[in-house]
């Protein structure tokens, strides 16, 4: 299943399901519980009622019985033998007998009746001012049970109460009533059928109405994948995806997917200019050693030897520098390793013996006597040794490397006496194949690699690179690198 639509629909569908599924069974639960409740209230009055009957002696053929066929009852002795049923019961279960003849009790020796004794109903006192004989009744919670019963020929299910009695004769007595389960019974299918029918139709909707509002919702996606389908194509990078105009994470994702193909568009325009500049850049030192050495072939005697051998390094220097960038493009992490800045300068700037001009050295003495950072020792060194380059180009009479603190890390300062760097143009020069004296000559203003080459390797040792105006009036290169932990 690859549609997000169905998928979703689907998984609404289940879980709208799955919660009405158990709605439904709570709401029948419910109900059936509440209308047991009132089969027991209902079965319970018509129990105490004929128990109070019979607490007051009264005989069994006066018991005052409401709707027979609604509450059927029976009565049982202790003994557990039926005594009494009402009329038209025919057959019971679920009582404590199921019984439905009255039969004699093993007490009295014959069918007891409540309201029958020995004596003329005259005691010692006189008849008229005697009080009734009087029984009790069970205060005690009645027990209750499910059943069936059988009156006047139609089978039911009943829900039994049982109420004990006690007779002015010391009989204890049973009175079973049952109140019919029918309307409850009837009440549960009736809900039971409607969920069974709704319950198809409201998923229906449900998967319906998901599978629209998805569709209109995915609709924005859709425009996104034919224009990336449509860019990559055409291969113009230059396109842009809609952006919806809502807030939501579609829109989100188009403006994403916007600056992606924003920087993906930078990023082949930058390597289309550095192919093309760097064509031009071993043009000339590659047609210059052809040159001499096609002279050299017809003219021996004519041959360049030093001009060949300058046109070669120049040749080995750029290669080192695009291969360079080649690898750091590349995302090529810088070493960890834990070097000293100070004795990093000092060292490169000993091996610097054919500067134009002498390079002075100032390293102050740190808190801790030294100045260690975490990266590559030949990286690092190539940034120096850049910055010390363009020094040397542009400076007069003066080039110092200064290091120093700088919060929690090394500042590592190159500046000269030159004429400096132009305000506006000192984020330029970082550029690859920048050269601000566009009129100076190549062999000695080099490809104007060494800058950018300095930069990236200062971010990817987490440190920046600025310029700034130095005290002489010169440029000031500010190398900046957080100390190892």
């Amino acid at each position: 299943m690859r549609s997000v639509r169905a998928r979703a629909a689907i998984g609404a569908t289940l879980v709208v399901a799955v919660a009405l599924v158990a709605a439904g069974l709570a709401v029948l639960s419910v109900l059936r519980t509440n209308l047991i409740d009132q089969a027991d209230l209902q079965a319970e009055v018509a129990a105490r009622e004929v128990a109070g009957q019979l607490a007051l002696d009264t005989a069994y053929a006066d018991l005052d019985l409401d709707d027979e066929e609604d509450h059927p009852v029976q009565v049982t002795d202790e003994e557990g033998r039926v005594v009494f049923v009402s009329k038209g019961l025919r057959a019971i279960s679920g009582t404590a007998s199921t019984g439905v003849s009255p039969v004699p009790s093993a007490s009295a020796g014959a069918t007891p009746s409540p309201g029958d004794d020995d004596d003329d109903g005259d005691d010692d006192d006189g008849g008229d001012s005697a009080r009734p004989a009087r029984g009790e009744v069970s205060s005690d919670d009645p027990d209750f049970s499910d059943g069936t019963a059988t009156v006047d020929g139609k089978q039911a299910d009943y829900r039994f109460a049982a109420v004990e009695a006690t007779t002015p004769a010391g009989l204890t007595l049973t009175v079973h009533a049952g109140a019919p389960l029918a309307a409850e019974q009837e009440a549960v299918n009736t809900v039971r059928g409607a969920m069974l029918t709704g319950l198809p139709l409201l998923l229906a909707v449900v998967a319906g109405v998901t599978w629209l509002v998805t569709r209109r919702a995915l609709r924005p996606v859709e425009g996104i994948r034919r224009e990336m389908a449509a860019i990559t194509a055409s291969e113009d990078l230059a396109r842009r995806v809609p952006e919806p105009g809502s807030r939501d994470e579609i829109a989100a994702l188009a403006r994403t997917t916007n600056e992606t193909l924003t920087a993906l568009e930078a990023s082949v325009e930058r390597q289309r200019r550095f192919v093309a500049d760097a064509s031009h850049e071993l043009r000339s030192p590659i047609a210059s050693l052809r040159t001499q050495l096609e002279v050299a072939e017809a003219h021996p005697e004519l041959l360049d030897l030093p001009g060949a051998v300058a046109d070669t390094v120049r040749l080995q220097v750029l290669a080192a520098d695009l291969l360079l960038l080649a690898r750091l493009d590349a995302g090529e992490k810088p070493g960890a390793a834990r070097l000293e800045v100070g004795a990093l300068v000092r060292e490169e700037v000993s091996q610097r013996t054919g500067d134009r001009i002498a390079v002075t050295v100032e390293v102050e003495a740190a808190e801790d006597a030294s100045y260690e950072v975490n990266g590559s020792r030949g990286q690092l060194a190539r940034v120096v040794g850049n910055l010390l380059d363009n020094a040397q180009r542009h400076a007069e009479s003066l080039v110092a490397v200064r290091v120093a603190a700088d919060g929690a890390g090394v500042r590592v300062e190159v500046r000269d006496d030159g004429a400096g760097v132009p305000e506006d143009e000192r984020e330029r020069i970082f550029e690859r194949f920048v050269r601000l004296d566009d009129a100076r000559s190549r062999d000695d203003g080099g490809a104007g690699l060494g800058l950018a080459i300095a930069r990236d390797v200062a971010t990817r040792h987490g440190g920046t690179l600025t310029v700034h105006r130095a005290p002489e009036g010169g440029a000031a290169f500010r190398l900046q690198l957080p100390r190892a932990a």
